[in-house]
């Protein structure tokens, strides 16, 4: 099975090639250009190091959100375009469960993935050797702590979020906390490629076609949250200016 992956969901992008249990050849950035300028080299990188072509691809591994809205666009389109040109099926990967498979599974140990969602909120989810432990959501950092004191083990804090609001976790949960090492606690394409060849193993109907794949944000955008909001205000606006107008 020949994997190529695809990260571009954070500020780190990056693309991997797998076949049959080995990463043949990975490539990561995190210089501060956008995906656009750095992915399609990236790939086309990964791809020559490890002496395959696009045309023995399976599949293509895309981590399809949370995240940032635009890295996400921009990796879904890569996909997309890949994957429509060589008639190759995409494997869809939850970006914080990405992100915990960095790790290695050891018992009794909860991974949580983490990411900067903005405006005091974080992207997380929790995760043990059983499976997931708290549902992806968007939610405030204290909120997410006060879930992880209901939890009972060493947690393991991966992800951008995790340095953001290290005092935070630190001064909340103790003793508990622990950050990941540097190599671990960034989203990677290798570990994506490991993930989803576990996946399309088990379930094959995991892979959809080009025209299936969905991006999961888990919020609305944020200019359709400040549309909503300002026409909200100006309903509100609109109302006391009509009971103003009764009154008098």
């Amino acid at each position: 099975m020949l994997i190529l992956g695809i990260e571009a969901a954070a500020k780190v992008a990056g693309a991997a090639v797998y076949e049959d249990g080995r990463i043949l050849a990975s490539s990561s950035a995190n210089s501060g250009l956008t995906h656009s300028q750095t992915l399609l080299p990236m790939i086309d990188r990964v791809l020559k190091g490890s002496g395959r072509k696009l045309d023995q691809v399976d599949y293509i591994a895309l981590t399809n959100g949370p995240g940032s809205f635009t890295g996400l666009r921009i990796g879904a389109a890569t996909a997309k375009g890949l994957g429509l040109g060589a008639g190759i099926r995409i494997i869809p990967v939850c970006t914080l469960e990405s992100l915990a498979y960095n790790s290695a599974w050891k018992e009794g140990i909860i991974r949580v993935a983490t990411m900067d969602a903005r405006r005091h909120q974080v992207y997380c989810a929790a995760y043990d050797q059983d499976g997931t432990v708290i549902e992806p959501d968007t939610i405030p950092p204290l909120e997410l702590a006060e879930k992880l004191k209901q939890t009972q083990g060493p947690l393991l804090f991966m992800g951008d979020a995790s340095d953001l609001y290290h005092d935070l976790f630190a001064s909340e949960l103790g003793s508990r906390y622990h950050l990941a090492l540097a190599h671990l606690k960034d989203l990677s394409a290798a570990s994506l490629c490991s993930l989803a060849a576990e996946k399309v193993a088990k379930d094959p109907s995991c892979a959809v076609e080009t025209d299936q794949l969905t991006i999961n944000y888990l919020r609305k955008p944020q200019a359709v949250r400040e549309r909503e909001a300002r026409l909200a205000k100006e309903q509100a606006d609109r109302e006391d200016a009509q009971k103003a107008g009764e009154k008098s």
